[in-house]
């Protein structure tokens, strides 16, 4: 575990997108910017600091067949924390990782619960199949569990169909989302499709993973509602080789990844101009591996976000949005600094040169 001292970080201190300060000062594990008096034993770090970072769709506790135990919950914890994601929202997992929150090395996690899908309609042993009768309860129960999240599968193969189709009928969204709202939990679903999006925004969903079926006639509704997107292009990046793979069996399926992949960076850059919350999220865990957050952010900028833009989606919006501090006085000193400023180039991120957590340089 790392050293807790007085640390004096100078150079660029990036507060928010607007404000930028000379130094701050990290004392007793907190945000100061007033000078500590009698302070003796100080260490100065230069650089350009930010925000810990936010991956707002990560699995803590999963790989691609499940739960996994906690040396390798620890591992994938560590690996993010390692990129400067200082700050997960855990968009579903099996996986108990309460022992987390316990940990000084170790970042924060946002909890969402264990996903729950439609019977056979998601990725084995990951979720809480159900029928739709049941779905007010099952979101109910998770809102208990989580920490203000439910994350729901909203579409999946239908091997009928033979592609994608939506989950859930719409008042059992309504009975659902009510539910979760009632209990002070915020409500987002898996959503690849089209034809998914209109009930979950009429049933009042708060986000949605993935969203590469956004459509231009949604946005000013999802706009207007407030409804945030986490489009983790990293894990959008797969699409061509997951139709490959099912192409002979469900070729529908497959063309409809196919087209869904072309448009990304256009749904994302139209989901941006139109005003839609979007924050970055990897989706590490699933068959992903941890610590892409800053991939994710140059992604994003790729697609047409404007850097400053897609720097707040990782860190002042994001953890704003997740009712998380950032550099503010008295707050948790989770920070990063870099040699090189950020917004110049997103792609610093992917070298940070000093991680401070809860105050100790990891």
């Amino acid at each position: 575990m790392g050293e807790r001292a007085v640390l004096h970080i100078k150079g660029r201190v990036l507060v928010g997108p607007e404000e930028v300060r000379d130094e701050l000062w990290v004392v007793d594990g907190r945000v100061t910017f007033d000078r500590p008096a009698l302070a003796r034993d100080i260490r100065t770090v230069a650089g350009w600091a930010l925000p810990g970072l936010v991956d707002a769709h990560c699995h803590v506790g999963l790989d691609a067949h499940g739960a996994v135990d906690d040396a390798t919950s620890e591992k994938q914890a560590l690996a993010d924390r390692d990129a400067g994601t200082l700050l997960i929202r855990d968009a579903g997992s099996p996986a108990d990782t309460r022992w987390i929150d316990d940990r000084e090395d170790l970042p924060k996690i946002v909890r969402a619960g264990r996903h729950i899908a439609r019977t056979r309609r998601y990725i084995r042993n990951y979720a809480h199949e159900i029928e739709p009768e049941q779905l007010a309860e099952y979101t109910a129960r998770e809102a208990r569990r989580g920490d203000g999240w439910v994350k729901l599968v909203g579409d999946w193969i239908d091997r009928d169909r033979g592609d994608l189709a939506p989950c859930w009928p719409r008042e059992a969204l309504e009975a659902a989302i009510a539910a979760a709202h009632a209990a002070g939990a915020r409500v987002t679903a898996h959503c690849f499709a089209e034809d998914s999006l209109p009930d979950l925004v009429a049933a009042g969903i708060d986000c949605i993973e993935h969203a590469t079926g956004l459509t231009e006639e949604l946005l000013p509704l999802f706009a207007e509602r407030g409804v945030a997107i986490v489009p983790t292009l990293v894990n959008i990046a797969t699409f061509p080789d997951l139709a490959a793979g099912g192409e002979a069996k469900f070729p529908a399926w497959a063309a409809h990844l196919r087209r869904l992949h072309e448009r990304r960076y256009a749904t994302v850059a139209a989901a941006y101009e139109a005003g839609v919350p979007v924050f970055v999220g990897t989706d590490a865990g699933g068959s992903l591996p941890h610590g892409l957050v800053a991939q994710e952010v140059a992604e994003l900028v790729r697609a047409g976000l404007p850097p400053a833009a897609a720097l707040s989606a990782a860190s002042w919006g994001a953890r704003a949005w997740l009712g998380r501090d950032g550099l503010e006085e008295g707050a948790p000193a989770d920070l990063v600094v870099y040699a090189e400023d950020p917004r110049a180039d997103v792609r610093v991120l992917a070298d940070p040169q000093v991680v401070v957590l809860r105050g100790r340089v990891m």
